[in-house]
């Protein structure tokens, strides 16, 4: 994976600078975006917008891509970042989504760049001093902070400061599960896409196996493993464990698939859905990365482990509930015929006027990944953000002219006339097809 370094000057900007100073000067007053002297009817209007941060975070920058213009989106992210320095821990969390919602569909390096020192400090106070979801919010919004700057010594100083911090919540059993989970994400993510040293890989690894290895029962226990609270932290550990594994040197991965491919069968047997299906994933995976680095590659267990995948495949168990039996049994189908026949069926993603291929394990487990950190945003990163680009070789960005744009871009207003159309067309389908039966009982 390329990755372009570029030493850039720190700024501060505007108030977010000043809070940070007062933050670290001791006590710490509010800071205005205006003074008295400015408080007409007007500004005061305009300044509504990042007085409550909870709305910036309902809203999202959806309303700014149609109402407001780039300009406006800063001033109020400026606003927001200054909130996250507020006494209220409420204020604070609302102020991090509110940003994290921004950035996770906007591609705002430049303003980012500026102050990714005053945003490292916000985030590190509130991960250090914050309760349980206030830390899953400050490290959600780390995580998008890295998929913003790319691969660089930017990134690499976020991870730097925040790293020692994410792994202090991961590993503390008094900490809330749901923090830890987010915090376990966010070490993984900022990992793959910041460090440049080998030897951080490998300890980030080993501190993500010493979480979800816990889950291994032992070979005398013949019994199915049964979720505890922690089952969540251990789930995420595996899934971002393995992110972690497509981009180690193939020596590597040969010692880690020794090590945990004849165990991962065991987590197969956990009566959690979804622990069943990141393992079954995760083994798809290794399964994948094995035989592409030894093309003779062998496993001794292959009959026992097929049985369990195609029992899992087929499951009709009536104790479980119908959507996680759905759920489960797509998967597998697919885990099966990637172990068993080595094939994987393609997935098509959609974006713009560009289509991506995921044709492989690694690259579904990597998008998979994204998706869950920025959401629906994650379609316009694939457009614009470079990283990500690089990550999924799609080249460098299409660049659209404006007339272009304005006709794939449809305003809400037009996609609620578009859905209440449909709406109607499905009612008066349906209402037809309830006409005819109703004619057919008549007239038997």
């Amino acid at each position: 994976m390329p990755k372009n370094k570029k030493r850039n000057t720190p700024h501060r900007g505007g108030g977010a600078g000043a809070a940070a100073a007062a933050a670290a000067g001791g006590q710490h007053r509010n800071v205005q975006p205006f003074s008295d002297e400015d408080a007409s009817i007007e500004t005061m209007s305009h300044c509504s917008g990042f007085s409550d941060p909870a709305s910036f975070a309902e809203d999202g920058p959806e309303v700014l891509d149609e109402e407001g213009t780039q300009e406006d989106l800063e001033y109020k992210l400026k606003g927001l970042i200054d909130l996250t320095f507020d006494k209220s821990a409420k204020t604070r969390q609302a102020a991090l989504e509110g940003i994290k919602n921004a950035m996770a569909s906007k591609i705002l390096y430049e303003f980012i760049l500026e102050r990714r020192i005053t945003l490292t400090d916000s985030i590190e106070r509130c991960l250090k001093k914050g309760k349980s979801d206030e830390q899953r919010a400050a490290a959600g919004l780390a995580c998008i902070l890295c998929v913003q700057l790319g691969p660089g010594i930017e990134s690499e100083e976020v991870l730097k400061t925040l790293g020692p911090i994410l792994r202090k919540i991961i590993c503390d059993g008094t900490a809330s599960i749901q923090a830890r989970q987010a915090c376990t994400t966010c070490f993984g993510v900022c990992c793959f896409i910041a460090t440049d040293d080998i030897t951080e890989l490998y300890s980030t690894m080993e501190c993500l196996e010493n979480i979800f290895t816990k889950s291994y029962h032992k070979e005398k226990d013949t019994n199915g493993i049964c979720s505890t609270p922690n089952t969540v932290l251990h789930i995420s550990s595996l899934l971002v464990w393995t992110l972690l594994l497509t981009i180690c040197p193939i020596s590597e991965v040969k010692k880690k698939i020794e090590m945990h491919l004849h165990k991962l069968p065991s987590l197969l047997s956990c009566d959690d859905v979804n622990m069943r299906i990141a393992a079954g994933e995760a083994l798809a995976l290794l399964f994948e990365l094995a035989r592409e680095t030894d093309n003779d590659f062998y496993y001794e267990d292959m009959e026992s482990l097929t049985q369990k995948l195609r029992a899992l495949a087929t499951d009709g168990n009536k104790h479980r509930a119908k959507v996680d039996k759905r759920k489960q049994r797509s998967v597998f189908r697919d885990v099966l015929r990637a172990v068993e026949e080595r094939d994987f069926q393609t997935e098509t993603v959609k974006f713009g006027p560009e289509r991506m291929y995921i044709d492989c394990w690694v690259k579904k487990q990597t998008y998979d990944t994204f998706k869950e950190i920025l959401g629906t945003g994650l379609q316009y990163h694939l457009q614009s953000n470079e990283f990500l680009r690089n990550v999924f070789e799609l080249g460098p960005p299409v660049m659209l002219d404006a007339a272009t744009l304005k006709t794939m871009k449809i305003s809400r207003f037009e996609r609620h006339l578009y859905n209440s159309a449909a709406f109607k067309a499905r009612t008066k389908a349906r209402s037809k097809c309830r006409d005819k039966r109703a004619d057919v009982g008549e007239f038997f």
